[in-house]
């Protein structure tokens, strides 16, 4: 082989060599650098982590230590306290009112029971005189008025109420001192009488007038004595009655009376003829009263709760 390929043959070998080992450099170059670039971000990666865990720790550390009464970043926002309840959501536990009515001067109490209904009583007192005659007999009576009585008060719309009821005591009575004039005459269950002429024991007696002890009641009416508004003060204005019965007449009498149909003078107290006429002017009287079995009731009072 002549000189000229040789050297050129050598030339190849050698420029290939070079760059093969140049190549071989710069890969491992590459693979280190890519190495180096892996540690670092997995180095950075952990160090993120390693923070975020101490940062964790320490808010976990720290809230105990807040107490149950102090707020911590992780805890939730507090509830809104409740507005204060207005002037018309306040509920009066009792009221207290005095009234006027027929059956006296009453003082009442009442509380709530719910929404629309009360519960209500009270006792009325009521003391009146006058004198009167009947049958020729006069009377100076006194109308004694005790009572105590309950209600249920229903507000069907507003301050329209119905209020049934009950007197729980009756004591209403008409009690009379009787006397009869000397030489008057007078009337005893039909048949005609004259007080002593002599004017020695003149008729005189006592008479009453009462009912039954309890009587049922109805009631109807405007207002309240517990305004579910919140005003402080209220009124009640009431119409109805109480279904009390008949009453009873009772007429004790005694002196001289003389029958003027026979001329017998006795004493009325003891002479069974006389004590017949009583119990029949009695019966005449329990008669003529049989139709007021029903008592009127019409009130006005007013009232305060607290």
């Amino acid at each position: 082989m002549r000189p000229a390929p040789r050297f050129v043959v050598v030339a190849v070998f050698v420029t290939l060599f070079l760059a093969g080992s140049f190549c071989s450099s710069i890969c491992e170059a590459q693979e280190s650098g890519i190495s180096a670039n892996s540690s670092a971000t997995a180095a950075s990666s952990e160090s993120i982590t390693a923070s975020d865990d101490a940062m964790i720790a320490a808010i976990l550390a720290a809230g105990p230590a807040a107490g149950p009464n102090e707020s911590s970043s992780l805890a939730l926002p507090a509830s809104p306290a409740p507005p204060p309840p207005s002037n018309g959501d306040r509920a009066a536990k009792i009221g207290i009112g005095a009234k006027v009515s027929l059956l006296g001067i009453g003082i009442e109490a009442a509380t709530p029971l719910s929404r629309r209904f009360n519960l209500r009583g009270g006792f009325n007192f009521l003391n009146y005189g006058r004198g009167f005659n009947n049958d020729g007999i006069h009377y100076d009576a006194t109308l004694n008025f005790r009572s105590a009585e309950a209600h249920l008060d229903w507000y069907v719309l507003g301050g329209f109420h119905i209020s049934p009821g009950v007197l729980l005591y009756n004591g209403n009575k008409l009690s009379a001192d009787a006397s009869v004039p000397a030489g008057q005459t007078f009337t005893l269950g039909g048949t005609q009488y004259a007080s002593d002429p002599t004017g020695l024991n003149p008729v005189t007696g006592t008479g009453e007038l009462t009912w039954p002890k309890a009587a049922p009641s109805i009631l109807a009416g405007f207002g309240n004595l517990l305004p579910r508004s919140g005003r402080h003060f209220g009124f009640n204005f009431e119409v109805g009655g109480a279904y009390m019965g008949a009453p009873t007449t009772t007429l004790n009498l005694k002196g001289t009376a003389c029958n003027t149909s026979t001329n017998v003078c006795a004493n009325a107290a003891t002479d069974p003829s006389i004590q017949s006429s009583i119990q029949a002017q009695e019966k005449k009287i329990n008669h003529d009263l049989s139709p007021f079995k029903f008592f009127p009731q019409i009130s006005l009072g007013f009232g305060i709760n607290f």
